[in-house]
């Protein structure tokens, strides 16, 4: 069923943070298992770093996790194909600029859907291996966002306050079983969020970079873990 490498499963790892993520844990030996909406994505990709890393293996599913049966379908197609997840990244989700006053009516429950409930559900039927095997790393890919107030957030910060507060409740239950828990909180990334922003790139991180640093973070040792991590542009929040 699976090589004897370790295994990564990333939600929405076609691009961005996620595709940054897979990437640089596979360059370590990592196979990975990865869901989308979008299957010719998930198909390129695949092709694209099983060539890329030869000898390993990217498992990819289609999935809208907005959806509890999709997070329910991810869920047992992982645990059919994968005995022990060594980190579970709850990376899917998606931005929204708005207010609380004005927004529009819906909001809200979508954010909620795609940005907390998806870590949710995919974080139920995946930690349960880890607690047994006493190890694993779990990583919610937050946001500035999740800390800092913001004018234009509304329901995105009320999402991503949302996905930190249940993180750092995670991190409290998983202490007795040897499982690390991390809130990820990245400034401007570019990605697909700052399209059509009039920005120069090299004002925004780069994904690779936050690839790298949550790479860093499952390297220390076991009797660490870096509760939070907090990356922002060298020229601050934008």
């Amino acid at each position: 069923m699976e090589n004897n490498n370790k295994w990564i499963v990333v939600t929405g790892g076609t691009k961005g943070i996620g595709r940054a993520i897979v990437e640089a844990f596979m360059e370590i030996g990592f196979n990975a298992v990865t869901c989308a909406r979008n299957e010719s994505d998930l198909a390129l990709m695949k092709q694209n770093l099983e060539l890329q890393y030869s000898g390993l293996q990217l498992l990819t599913f289609k999935a809208d996790l907005s959806k509890k049966r999709d997070c329910e379908l991810f869920g047992e197609f992982v645990k059919s194909k994968v005995s022990n997840v060594d980190v579970l990244v709850n990376n899917a989700g998606y931005f929204v600029p708005g207010q609380i006053h004005n927004e529009e009516e819906g909001v809200l429950e979508s954010l909620i859907e795609t940005n907390v409930y998806s870590a949710y559900r995919i974080t139920r039927a995946i930690i349960p291996t880890m607690i047994l095997a006493k190890s694993g790393h779990v990583f919610n890919i937050c946001s500035i966002a999740s800390i800092q107030a913001y004018p234009n957030g509304g329901s995105y910060s009320i999402s991503k306050f949302a996905l930190h507060g249940m993180t750092k409740v995670l991190r409290e239950e998983m202490k007795p079983f040897g499982v690390r828990v991390t809130s990820v909180m990245p400034g401007a990334t570019l990605t697909a969020s700052w399209d059509g922003v009039d920005l120069p790139s090299e004002r925004l991180m780069k994904p690779e970079d936050v690839g790298k640093a949550v790479l860093s973070c499952w390297q220390l040792s076991n009797h660490t873990v870096v509760e939070e991590l907090i990356l922002r542009p060298q020229l601050g929040d934008i």
